[in-house]
């Protein structure tokens, strides 16, 4: 059995926070450790299904593992429904992508409907779905002052920007 509703509540919260960050910073091996072994995923507003951990895990992976693309992901605005160890949560999200192998920034909004079960003593994602409220994508090229002066990656997050 789960803990209390409102521990419930802040675990459901870490829980969904880690999932952003181990998301933007590409640690895979953490964020597949966040999913049920039955996991579904579904992004994209249905574009993009995915059954069982592997499986989101793999697509995941070979859609965002390029170091080229950076991403923001903030979730907010949480709506729970917890029932013992079953809950489910509605989140907002805002997101930002700029790929430059493919040359693009992509910016929009959404909300996740999350399920989640409490097992082995903590909360896991069981399924996990966007749709998107807008999302719009601009060519680099129509930016033609644009320059990425610090990445997560490329400058271990230290911006080449001049201090002072």
């Amino acid at each position: 059995m789960s803990t209390s509703g409102s521990d419930d509540a802040l675990a459901l919260r870490e829980l969904k926070y880690a999932y952003v960050r181990h998301l933007d910073t590409k640690s895979w091996d953490d964020l597949a450790g966040l999913f049920t072994d039955s996991a579904t995923a579904s992004y994209g507003g249905g574009a993009y299904r995915c059954e069982g951990r592997q499986e989101i895990m793999s697509f995941l992976v070979r859609t965002m593992g390029n170091e080229s693309m950076h991403t923001a992901h903030r979730v907010s605005q949480p709506e729970f429904d917890i029932g013992g160890d079953v809950a489910r949560a509605r989140w907002a999200l805002d997101d930002t992508v700029i790929d430059q192998h493919l040359g693009v920034f992509i910016s929009g909004a959404a909300f996740y409907e999350d399920r989640y079960v409490h097992t082995g003593g903590r909360w896991l994602i069981d399924s996990t779905s966007y749709r998107r409220l807008f999302e719009y994508l601009v060519p680099l090229s129509d930016m033609p002052h644009f320059s990425l002066t610090a990445s997560w990656w490329g400058t271990d997050g230290r911006s080449t920007l001049p201090a002072g």
